[in-house]
């Protein structure tokens, strides 16, 4: 498959991809090397693995890292239960009868590296969020993915039916080791330009107005040169969309952006901060609405303009 095809088939499952993604993704088919996406939360790296599965017609198998993962939740546990109703089940029997029956494949529960293993063809493993983590979970990491074996003391080694296409992301939160770092190839995800947004919104919100489109895609690129504490991302893009739309509206004006900002800002902080700098929103926004009547709360919507009044009691 060439850049080109994966490129048009990213299209296809809803990823607008660049060219510079579209090659790493030929890289790591062609290299059979895991691809580390780096980037700010929200930039869109778990959606290449997802977009990924699609493209192959693959199974998609996720490991999500947090702080204190260790190698049971990510390769294979026991069915503990289930091993001590059969060793009750079995009482009389030879003991190692009963333990060979209970260390049985029966027994076995896959976890998502495991899993990647013994598929017969090949996943895309996603280890999401890698440097939450912890740099023993990671030196682990780093040994299954340099053999896709592993070894499980009561059955023995298994090796990879085929290699899984391996998709690490990362927020960047913490140094990851440099022998993780030469073992991957490595892309940064920077967040989409004014042009790949608004491609994003009109390939993932069918119907979407050309300038509503606009005006989310400007308004996101000004959010995120804002110091914010936690700057809105594509997945925030996508959301304020939908809203918008099921709100019936072609356009953003101001009132708009006051009703469906829990849609972008996640922090009430960030409130502050967006209404400080309303300098550099009010050119991509529509008019100015009507002043709010008084006692009440003016509403704009497509079934007219009124006011609500708030509870007296």
């Amino acid at each position: 498959m060439t850049r080109e095809e994966i490129s048009d088939r990213l299209g296809a499952a809803g990823y607008v991809a660049d060219r510079e993604l579209a090659t790493a993704l030929w890289l790591m088919d062609y290299l059979k090397r895991p691809l580390l996406l780096e980037g700010e939360a929200g930039v869109g790296k778990t959606e290449v693995a997802k977009a990924l599965a699609a493209v192959h017609g693959a199974e998609l198998i996720r490991l999500q890292c947090y702080e204190g993962l260790d190698q049971n939740a990510a390769l294979y546990e026991w069915n503990y239960q289930r091993q001590l109703l059969a060793i009750k089940a079995r009482e009389g029997e030879q003991a190692d009868a009963i333990e060979e029956h209970i260390f049985s494949e029966k027994y076995l529960l896959e976890r998502p590296l495991l899993a990647a293993i013994r598929r017969e063809h090949p996943p895309v493993l996603l280890i999401d969020e890698v440097d939450r983590a912890d740099e023993e979970f990671e030196a682990f990491l780093l040994e299954v993915l340099s053999d896709f074996q592993v070894s499980i003391p009561e059955l023995g080694t298994i090796t990879a039916r085929s290699l899984p296409r391996v998709v690490l992301t990362s927020n960047a939160t913490r140094e990851l080791s440099d022998a993780l770092r030469r073992r991957c190839l490595f892309l940064w995800l920077p967040y989409p330009s004014l042009d790949q947004e608004i491609d994003i919104l009109h390939a993932r919100v069918p119907g979407l107005a050309e300038r509503l489109a606009h005006q989310i895609a400007s308004l996101m690129q000004v959010l995120r040169g804002l110091p914010l504490q936690k700057a809105p991302g594509v997945a925030e893009s996508l959301d304020w969309a939908l809203a918008l739309m099921s709100l019936h509206r072609d356009h953003l004006d101001a009132r708009a952006l006051e009703q469906t900002l829990g849609c972008v800002l996640k922090v009430h902080e960030d409130r502050g901060v967006m209404h400080a700098h309303h300098a550099a929103l009010d050119p991509i926004l529509g008019d100015v609405p009507a002043n709010l009547e008084s006692g009440g709360y003016s509403l704009d919507t497509d079934f007219g303009f009124g006011s609500v009044s708030p509870s007296r009691g």
